[in-house]
């Protein structure tokens, strides 16, 4: 169980491939428990584990159908990750529109 003093930290959080393939697959569809182990490499309680820690971080919530949860993606707390990428993303635009400059220039 997650240390309750301490913040979440978002990036820690998706860093791990198994949680970024989850948010992937949410992000086209809301599925179940079944389904995300069905489209990945883990077990059951692998996959449980890690929604369970996306949805303490506030990247899916769930609703019931029937007997299965449904797990949905919660897109505004990624918002927070990329305002402190965009930064970075002028940077690399400067140096790609400089590359492309000079090998215009070249041929």
């Amino acid at each position: 169980m997650r240390n309750q003093n301490k913040p979440i930290n978002l990036f820690e959080i998706i860093a791990e491939t198994n949680r970024r393939n989850i948010i992937d697959l949410l992000r086209t569809r809301p599925r179940s428990v079944g389904e995300l182990v069905e489209s990945s490499q883990l077990s059951q309680p692998g996959v449980s584990k890690h929604l369970r820690i996306l949805r303490e971080a506030g990247l899916v919530t769930i609703s019931k159908d029937s007997q299965k949860h449904i797990y949905h993606l919660r897109a505004e707390p990624l918002v927070e990750i990329d305002n402190r990428l965009e930064p970075y993303r002028q940077v690399w635009s400067n140096k790609l529109d400089a590359l492309e400059q000079f090998l215009d220039e070249e041929e």
